[in-house]
């Protein structure tokens, strides 16, 4: 007959061992099992075949009193397994009371099952991460459900198909601007030109997807015109690097990732970046300067939403790594086609129409919380 073993008390070493030597010499057959250890405390699930219910039983009740640890025997009914629409939910954020009761009563709401839930914490961020089985729900609506959720009380969602999630990432690709810096480098020169309310109208426009971005850049450089060059360097030495950048970079070095940076700003930048960060590849808009001023124009291709995807696919054939092992992080209507063409897409600190067509939202001050979606191990997530 089958059992179901739950057992859970403090932990110490040996504990497997001699649950698992005492159903042996029952010769009970153990059929699965799981095993976690939970602030101090171990917790063991096990189904097994049981021949002989009174050996089992009589040498796990001496074997809860001898290790002072809680044992229940129920007798187990194998149910008829049915295919699953396995999804993984990844939910962001600060530490706070109710997160679990706020996201299960959405999923509750569309009748969905959770396999299995975990948690972790990376300084005072938390991720939880919910295995469910969303069967025939509308997923588009869950997600939507999830968001406008997450939203409201602060929380950053990721949603993944299971097959997708457990799929080893190989290749990750970031933009540039209010992506891994904080600041938008076209504001910064605009700044410096004293055109940026000029400048601005049009980034705004382009991040919205109400101009092309090919369109506002052109518009933007020349109104750049004459800028000398050493206000670039001035400008780099004041760039700041979103929080927890730096960690998550370190992190997926120590991971085996390859990193690029593909970005609709400039050379000048994403090289320098590049050489700080110890980055694979590095991507961008190159400025055209002619006795030591900029000219107004872009040198060579210019790197748009079509561009970039293309650059994606590029260094991911390079590298022999298939569209669905990278990852792809981007803010705005530029970063498009690379986020849908991604195995995971994320929407950084974005604009709706991002958000829309991503697989996760990640807000301004949870880029580390990538390393956990990733699954990416917490000592490498250390401060620098």
């Amino acid at each position: 007959m089958l059992i179901a073993l739950s057992i859970h008390g403090e932990d110490k070493p040996g504990l497997v061992y001699a649950v698992s030597k005492a159903l042996a010499s029952c010769n009970a057959n153990i059929v699965d099992i799981e095993q976690t250890v939970l602030q101090g405390i171990f917790a063991m699930f096990i189904v097994a075949e049981a021949g002989d219910l009174e050996c089992v039983e009589k040498r796990l009740v001496k074997l809860s009193t001898d290790l002072g640890i809680k044992i229940t025997i129920s007798p187990f009914e194998r149910k008829k397994s049915k295919e699953k629409n396995l999804y993984v939910i990844n939910v962001l954020g600060k530490d706070r009371v109710g997160i679990v009761r706020d996201i299960t009563e959405v999923l509750l709401k569309f009748g969905i099952n959770i396999e299995r839930t975990s948690l972790t914490a990376r300084d005072k961020l938390i991720s939880i991460e919910f295995i469910v089985d969303v069967g025939s729900a509308d997923l588009s609506k869950l997600k939507r459900e999830l968001l406008k959720e997450g939203e409201k009380i602060g929380l950053d969602i990721v949603v993944q198909e299971y097959e997708s999630a457990v799929r080893e990432k190989r290749l990750i690709v970031f933009d540039l601007d209010s992506t891994l810096i904080d600041a938008e480098i076209i504001d910064e020169l605009a700044r410096e030109a004293g055109v940026e309310k000029e400048v601005k109208e049009l980034t705004k426009k382009a991040m919205n997807g109400e101009m092309s971005f090919k369109e506002a850049l052109q518009e933007r450089i020349k109104l750049l015109k004459g800028l000398p060059v050493e206000v670039l360097e001035k400008i780099y030495s004041r760039v700041e690097f979103t929080e927890g950048a730096k960690e998550l970079i370190s992190a997926l070095k120590r991971a085996g990732y390859k990193i690029a940076v593909v970005s609709g700003s400039f050379t000048y930048f994403t090289n320098r970046i590049k050489e700080e960060l110890g980055l694979d590849y590095a991507f961008g808009n190159e400025l055209e300067i002619l006795d030591g001023r900029l000219t107004g124009n872009i040198k060579g291709r210019i790197i748009d939403a079509e561009e970039k995807a293309r650059i994606v696919e590029e260094i991911a054939r390079k590298e022999g790594i298939s569209t669905d092992k990278v990852v792809a992080v981007g803010d705005g209507a530029n970063d498009r086609l690379m986020i849908e063409k991604a195995g995971l897409g994320i929407a950084f600190n974005a604009k709706k129409v991002l958000k829309e067509i991503a697989d996760g939202n990640i807000s301004k001050n949870n880029l580390i919380g990538l390393a956990s979606v990733l699954k990416l191990p917490s000592e490498f997530t250390k401060r620098l």
